[in-house]
């Protein structure tokens, strides 16, 4: 019976773990989209950070990428950056990648 429940605990100390390097994953790849978007917004320096900083607080907002992904589009937009839906869609997907590498590493 302890076999079992040793089992168990490894199954359910995996999944925090698996989902701990999720949210770590997906935050990084929101301030790596943040640094991203604030450069092509003309941001620099601190300013730079701080606008990260948004981008990854947007994504408290609801679950899922889509308040990420409207938070930069609508910027995007009142800044007249000329980057299509599926070029933001794209970086955010080659950023998550480069995210999962950085943490790997």
């Amino acid at each position: 019976m302890a076999s079992l429940k040793d089992r168990q605990d490894g199954f359910e100390r995996k999944f925090a773990h698996d989902e701990e390097m999720r949210f770590k994953a997906m935050s990084r790849r929101n301030k790596l989209l943040g640094l991203w978007a604030a450069e092509e917004l003309g941001k620099a320096g601190e300013e730079a950070d701080e606008y990260a900083r948004s981008v990854v607080a947007a994504d408290f907002e609801e679950a899922g990428d889509e308040d990420v992904f409207r938070k930069v589009r609508a910027d995007f937009d009142a800044s007249n950056v000329a980057q299509t839906d599926q070029q933001i869609r794209q970086k955010m997907v080659e950023l998550l990648g480069t995210a999962v590498d950085q943490l790997s590493a």
